[in-house]
């Protein structure tokens, strides 16, 4: 594998990546324009200003690819548009998904260099993308110096529709993966429509289909030259990058030690280091595959968390935390202790064991609910207890 183009550029200058400066900003208003020269510099020159953005207008459209494309979005590999929408239906262009492949190998620090985008490509159609796109002229460089396109290709053709064929070769290339697609090149594929993939094509869908990044339709087909939605692509380029080595080398792992508190998390790393990361206005949570709230994050998540200027923009709890056993206790009522708010911190009772008698004192709740005549509350008092985690959540005064 080439371990040289895929290691994953740093993003720390994500800011870059989110509309204005990206291929999904150059299509936003239909028509294919470029960016104007002088409104790009201007662009490059608010970097600062520009922010991440996760919550999209037409988010109930999202649907099934919604994860894949906030993860994605946070990373800055496939942004929405100007107007805050995703627009997951509209089809992808081959140069939209030239730009998010080589942004998903890290190399979208290179492709902007003003060495990659001075170069002169050797294309047909050379010309007409400077013109019409000179911000992808080091994309396109970078996209022919990693392999991305076939030997055979001589135009790039970049508002031709990206279809599943090309989409499914593109990312394969991604991963570095030539040889075993070259050694798959006889593979047998089991769809109906298997004698509309070129004879030279077939063994990267081999390869696609055993990686998992891309799957065949219901009814035994395959749609090679079927376009590629904006959702779809967003589905395929997170397959892929789940594949590529140190996919989420700069995202901060670990366990939460608490629950939010003061507009801010604490992350236990793996080495045992602590962490305290501020949460963005507009952080995005992803629990159990679904979008969910700060209030929904608990003491002991696993979580993978991506900041942009030190600030949490995107939270997916990978593993929930245990969930705390509940458990009762019967007895007769001794004494409590107060802290120093005036609550019960602790609860002393005497419980029947086969043995005799046994003592117990527990921590309780600040929140402890009394249910019963608390007046009865005295020694000798029978009591049941309600635990939970360790910690008394419920005394209930039996008579």
């Amino acid at each position: 594998m080439k371990t040289s183009f895929l290691r994953k550029a740093t993003i720390t200058s994500i800011a870059l990546l989110t509309l204005a400066g990206g291929a999904t900003g150059a299509f936003a208003d239909g028509k294919g324009k470029g960016h104007d020269k002088n409104k790009e510099k201007a662009k490059q020159s608010k970097k600062q200003d520009i922010d991440i953005h996760l919550h999209f207008k037409d988010e109930k459209e999202l649907k099934w690819a919604l994860e894949h494309i906030v993860r994605l979005a946070s990373k800055g590999v496939f942004n929405g548009y100007e107007d805050g929408t995703f627009k997951p239906q509209q089809s992808i262009s081959r140069i939209e998904s030239i730009v998010a492949a080589v942004r998903l190998m890290g190399l979208k620090e290179q492709a902007e260099s003003a060495a990659e985008m001075e170069t002169k490509l050797n294309f047909k159609d050379a010309d007409q993308l400077k013109k019409k796109y000179p911000w992808a002229v080091g994309y396109v460089a970078v996209a022919l110096e990693k392999d991305l396109f076939s030997e055979t290709d001589d135009a790039i053709q970049p508002e031709k529709p990206a279809t599943r064929l090309f989409a499914a070769t593109l990312l394969v290339k991604a991963l570095g993966l030539e040889a075993d697609a070259k050694a798959k090149a006889n593979t047998e594929l089991a769809f109906k429509d298997a004698h509309k993939i070129p004879a030279g094509s077939v063994g990267y869908v081999a390869v696609a289909l055993e990686k998992n990044i891309i799957t065949g339709y219901n009814d035994s087909t395959f749609r090679p030259n079927q376009p590629v939605t904006r959702a779809e692509l967003a589905a395929l380029l997170d397959r892929t990058d789940e594949q590529l080595p140190d996919h989420d080398a700069q995202a901060i792992t670990g366990k939460l030690k608490a629950s939010p508190a003061n507009g801010s998390i604490v992350v236990v790393k793996p080495d045992n280091q602590e962490v305290t990361i501020a949460l963005s206005s507009n952080v995005f949570i992803f629990r159990d595959n679904v979008k969910s709230t700060v209030a929904s994050l608990q003491a002991g998540d696993e979580v993978l968390v991506r900041t942009y200027q030190n600030n949490a923009v995107f939270i997916e709890v990978t593993k929930s935390a245990a969930q705390p056993v509940i458990t009762k206790e019967t007895g007769k009522f001794n004494s409590y202790s107060l802290n120093s708010q005036g609550k019960i911190a602790t609860i002393s009772i005497t419980k029947e064991v086969t043995s005799g008698t046994q003592a117990l004192v527990l921590n309780v709740s600040p929140d402890v609910k009394i249910e019963g005549n608390a007046a009865l509350l005295t020694s000798g008092q029978a009591v049941e207890l309600t635990i939970l985690g360790g910690v008394v959540h419920t005394i209930k005064v039996v008579q």
